[in-house]
């Protein structure tokens, strides 16, 4: 099979890529680099059935291609993190919805499979849990730029669904919660990346708002394996489904057991959110799935708990802050 991965130099896409190779399959991706890294790739760049191309889904002649040449297409490139959506909502809006836009079309032309990766944040100020697929979503006022990536995903969905009803492309949708893994960067204001790197650094855990806030975190390897059953599998098309994980650990707690884990002289420090962010930015208290309707599809439950989840973030952050301490001016000849 040939896979075609639009943000495949990211945190999930390259994990999903090396699944792919894994498998035998052909993987193709696409990334501008804007979020993604071509580090995430660089053990795989030489491998003989896989192709990478810098360039963004907007160039339509280029997506027009790879997505004619493919199989099967994950749609993951998007502008991710809060930091950046709080800072560049322009920039969410056009990625979120043109990239999306031109994806759809173009396989449209071929009815190829798409799988477009959504966000627990369409959910947006809920505060009934668990959350359901198809639960109402409440999204906070338009003049907070915090829900414009919420309020943009919610758009993808839509047209998505629409373009399944209409012209019969068969899509599916994933609702992702909170995943995490080896790779993901600290960079837009991922919590445990840098909670981790704040730990082995002995500098400040900074936790935003007063901590109790909850998230339900899952293992990169878990969402990868659900993806590649949900695309393939005949009745998910058409249909949403919430990927995660619902054990609930509060950002304080969360920071606890990173500075336990790490052995870290580290004090926990909680910033103001207007401090961190911006004035009067909202968050989401609590943050959990229903996954009750893809264990049905595909018999999926995440396998790999909290605690090892962090000490792989551990051990990949640990390993990359030595790489950058052993340059090449201090190695001695």
């Amino acid at each position: 099979m040939k896979v075609l991965i639009t943000g495949g130099a990211g945190f999930i896409g390259s994990h999903l890529s090396e699944r792919y190779l894994d498998r035998g399959d052909e993987v193709y991706i696409m990334d501008d680099l804007s979020t993604g890294s071509i580090e995430n790739i660089q053990h795989i760049k030489e491998h003989p059935k896989f192709t990478y191309y810098i360039s963004s889904v907007i160039n339509y002649q280029r997506t027009a291609e790879l997505v004619d040449l493919c199989d099967v297409v994950y749609h993951l490139a998007a502008a991710v993190g809060v930091r950046l959506i709080v800072e560049s909502p322009v920039k969410t809006i056009e990625t979120n919805i043109r990239g999306t836009e031109i994806v759809l079309e173009l396989a449209a032309k071929k009815r190829k499979r798409v799988l477009i990766a959504s966000t627990s944040e369409v959910y947006g100020k809920r505060d009934h849990i668990p959350f359901r697929e198809d639960d109402d979503l409440v999204l906070g006022p338009t003049n907070k730029g915090r829900w414009s990536y919420a309020c943009s995903k919610a758009i993808d969905e839509f047209m998505a669904i629409a373009y399944w009803k209409e012209k019969r492309v068969p899509t599916v949708i994933a609702r992702l919660f909170n995943t995490v893994g080896p790779r993901q960067t600290g960079r837009y204001g991922m919590v445990i990346p840098n909670f981790v790197t704040q730990a082995l650094q002995g500098k400040e855990i900074t936790v935003y708002g007063d901590g109790s806030q909850s998230r339900c975190f899952t293992h990169v390897a878990d969402v990868v394996g659900a993806l590649m059953k949900i695309i393939e599998h005949p009745e998910a098309v058409g249909e949403v489904y919430n990927i995660g994980s619902t054990q609930e650990v509060t950002i304080q707690q969360l920071a606890e057991k990173i500075k336990a884990l790490t052995n870290s002289p580290s004090p926990i420090v909680f910033v103001p959110y207007e401090k961190a962010y911006e004035e009067g930015f909202e968050d989401m208290m609590r943050r959990v799935p229903d996954i009750t309707k893809v264990n049905r599809l595909i018999g999926y439950a995440p396998q790999i708990t909290l605690d090892e989840i962090l000490l792989s973030v551990i051990d990949y952050q640990h390993s990359k802050l030595q790489e950058r301490q052993v340059s090449p001016s201090a190695l001695q000849f």
